[in-house]
C-alpha cells in the first residue's frame, strides 16, 4: 500500500534528523543539565508542531489543483535528490560519512556552552534546524497523500524511539546507519515526487500506485550502480 511506504519513509527520515538533534541536546545537557536542555528541545518541538499544524491546514485548504500537486512533487524530487546524492557521494568515498561522535565533540567544544543562555539557544536552534527537514517531509507527504495524521504519527514515533534509545545509552547514537537510511529515504522521496509530478502533468500510470515500488527500485538500484562506478573511479585515481 502506498501510504505504508509513505509512513515508513517518514519514520526513517525522521529518525536520521532526530538522531542528529539528540547529539546536540546531549552535548548541551552535559553543560547546563538535562532539565534546561530538554526545555530548549521541547520549545523547538512545540514550534515545529505549530508549523506542522499550520502548514498542513493551509495546504489542505487549497483546492486539489494539479499545479499544487506539481509544486509539492517538485519539492519532493529536489529534497530526495539532495539526500540520495549525498548518500551516493558518501557511499562512494567522495565525502566522509557523517560522524555523530565528531559532531558531539564539536558542540562540546563550543565556547557558548559556558553561558547558560547561549547553551540553551544552541540546544533550541539545533533541534529546530534538524527538525525543519522532518517538518518539510511530514507536510509534503502528509498533505499530498491525504494521510497527514499517520505521517505526523510516524515522525513522532521516530522521535520517541530516538529519545528512548538515547536515554538508555546516554551517548551519541553513532551506530545508527544514517547514510543507508538517507539513501533509502532519498530514493523513496524521488519515487513519490516523480509519480505525483507526472500525474500533475496529466500522465496516467499504467500500473497505478503499483508503479511506486518500481520507481523506488529504479532510483535505489541506479544509486547502487553509481556508488560502484564511482568507487572504481576513485580507486583508479588513487
Amino acid at each position: 500500500m502506498p501510504h505504508l511506504g509513505i509512513i515508513l519513509a517518514t519514520y526513517l527520515g525522521a529518525c536520521v534528523e532526530w538522531v542528529e538533534a539528540f547529539t546536540i541536546v546531549l552535548a548541551v545537557a552535559l553543560s547546563i543539565g538535562w532539565a534546561s536542555a530538554a526545555t530548549a528541545a521541547g520549545a523547538a518541538l512545540l514550534v515545529l508542531a505549530g508549523m506542522t499544524l499550520t502548514g498542513t491546514a493551509l495546504l489542505a485548504y487549497i483546492p486539489d489543483f494539479a499545479w499544487v500537486q506539481g509544486i509539492i512533487a517538485a519539492f519532493l524530487i529536489l529534497f530526495g535528490l539532495r539526500w540520495l546524492a549525498k548518500a551516493i557521494a558518501r557511499g562512494a568515498g567522495l565525502k566522509p560519512l557523517h560522524d555523530e561522535v565528531a559532531q558531539f565533540n564539536a558542540v562540546r567544544a563550543n565556547k557558548g556552552l559556558s553561558d547558560h543562555h547561549a547553551a540553551w539557544l544552541i540546544a533550541f536552534n539545533g533541534t529546530l534546524l534538524e527538525g525543519l527537514e522532518v517538518w518539510l517531509i511530514v507536510v509534503a507527504l502528509g498533505v499530498q497523500s491525504h494521510h497527514a495524521l499517520p505521517v505526523a504519527g510516524a515522525a513522532i514515533a521516530a522521535l520517541l524511539t530516538v529519545i528512548a534509545v538515547g536515554a538508555l545509552l546516554h551517548k551519541p547514537l553513532a551506530r545508527v546507519p544514517e547514510n543507508a537510511l538517507k539513501f533509502i529515504v532519498g530514493g523513496a522521496l524521488l519515487a513519490f515526487g516523480s509519480f505525483w509530478m507526472l500525474q500533475a502533468l496529466g500522465y496516467v500510470w499504467p500500473l497505478g500506485d503499483g508503479a511506486l515500488p518500481a520507481l523506488a527500485a529504479f532510483y535505489l538500484l541506479g544509486g547502487l550502480g553509481l556508488i560502484a562506478l564511482l568507487r572504481r573511479r576513485v580507486g583508479v585515481a588513487a
